[in-house]
C-alpha cells in the first residue's frame, strides 16, 4: 500500500473519531501496514497540513493522534460554541500542581506542602476527574495516594506526564502573597494543535475557599490563644474506592 493511500485513510480515520486514535488503533484499522506505515502516514499529514497553512493539524494528546484547529482560529469558534466552563479556583489549581509533579502522593503530604487542609479541594478535583485515587501507601493507617488522570492530560493539551514543564527554583519575591486569587478556565473543546500545560503556579496560602473536610472524622484544629476556629465539612476518603 502506498504512502500516499496510508495517509488518507489515516485523515479519514481521524475525522470519525471522537476521542482521537492511539497507533495500536490504527494499526487495528489498517490491517495490511505496519507502525511504521502509520507513523510516516501521520508525518505526511502533518507535513501537508503545515504546507498548506491549514486551519487544523495532527496532535498527540494523552497518547492519542486527534485533529485539532490552530490556536489563532479560537475567537471564532467560541463565538459559535458558547458553553460553561469548568472552573479551577488558585487553591484548586495549586493542589492539582503538587499533586502533578508529587504523585502519587497522599492527602497528607499535599497539606504538609500547602499548610492547610485540602480535603474539599480533593474532593472537587475527584468530581472533575482530574485525579483518581492509585491505590494506598503502605505505611500506618495505608493512606489513599492519589493521581492524574488521562482526562487531565487531554484537558491541558498533553501527551504524556513528560511533556510536563520542568520545575525551576523560585525565590520570595516570585510569590504572590495576599493577591486576590485569579479564577482558570479550564475547557475541554475545542482542543487546539498548539494548547500546551496551562501554568499550575504554587503558592503558599493559609486559608481555602472551597469546603474544608478532614481524614476519617471531625478534626479540631489546634489555634493560639485568642483566634477562631473554623467549622469544616468532613469527607470520608473511604468513599472513593481503590
Amino acid at each position: 500500500m502506498g504512502d500516499n493511500r496510508i495517509k488518507n485513510i489515516i485523515e479519514a480515520l481521524l475525522i470519525v473519531s471522537e476521542k482521537g486514535l492511539s497507533r495500536e488503533d490504527l494499526k487495528k484499522a489498517i490491517t495490511d501496514s505496519d507502525m511504521k506505515d502509520i507513523e510516516e502516514g501521520i508525518c505526511l499529514l502533518k507535513e501537508d497540513y503545515s504546507r498548506s497553512e491549514r486551519a487544523f493539524n495532527i496532535a498527540e494528546i494523552a497518547g492519542k493522534y486527534c485533529i485539532v484547529t490552530q490556536p489563532e482560529y479560537m475567537p471564532w469558534i467560541s463565538n459559535l460554541y458558547q458553553k460553561d466552563v469548568e472552573r479551577l479556583t488558585g487553591p484548586s489549581l495549586e493542589t492539582l500542581a503538587i499533586i502533578v509533579y508529587k504523585q502519587p502522593v497522599t492527602r497528607a503530604e499535599v497539606e504538609n506542602v500547602r499548610g492547610v487542609n485540602v480535603g474539599g479541594v480533593i474532593k472537587t478535583l475527584l468530581d472533575k476527574d482530574l485525579i483518581k485515587v492509585k491505590g494506598r501507601k503502605e505505611v500506618i493507617g495505608r493512606p489513599l495516594v492519589y493521581g492524574t488522570t488521562e482526562k487531565f492530560l487531554e484537558i491541558f493539551g498533553l501527551k504524556s506526564l513528560e511533556d510536563l514543564p520542568i520545575l525551576r527554583d523560585f525565590s520570595e519575591e516570585d510569590l504572590e502573597y495576599g493577591r486576590p486569587q485569579k479564577q482558570v478556565v479550564v475547557e475541554e473543546s475545542p482542543r487546539s494543535a498548539e494548547d500546551g500545560p496551562r501554568s499550575m503556579a504554587h503558592s503558599p496560602q493559609t486559608t481555602d475557599d472551597s469546603p474544608q473536610d478532614t481524614n476519617d472524622g471531625p478534626h479540631t484544629e489546634a489555634v493560639e490563644s485568642g483566634q477562631k476556629t473554623d467549622t469544616k465539612e468532613t469527607y470520608d476518603e473511604a468513599e472513593n474506592p481503590e
